[in-house]
């Protein structure tokens, strides 16, 4: 799978772990050149509270396009760290 932004390839791996529709990668694989962390949290009552990463790409800032569970609650371990898109972030094999 491939995360990509504006022509540029995010992250890249061929192994996500899929929850929810979504695609999270590993830390290991995203370019963290594009990343910023945010100051933006929510909470999914299954999963815990997210964190944000801005993604900027030439210039051009796609704010809270990618999040991660740090401390995910128990039933979502298995993605704790890894890394998921939207906002235009095309992911796709």
């Amino acid at each position: 799978m491939r995360a990509v932004w504006k022509n540029v390839t995010l992250a890249e791996s061929d192994q996500t772990i899929v929850v929810e529709g979504n695609h999270y990668f590993s830390p290991e694989s995203i370019n963290r050149e594009y990343f910023e962390e945010s100051d933006t949290h929510t909470t999914c009552s299954w999963k815990g509270q997210a964190s944000y990463y801005h993604i900027t790409v030439s210039g051009q800032r796609n704010e809270d396009a990618a999040w991660y569970y740090p401390q995910p609650k128990g039933a979502a371990v298995e993605i704790k760290d890894h890394i998921a898109f939207w906002k235009g972030v095309e992911v796709a094999p």
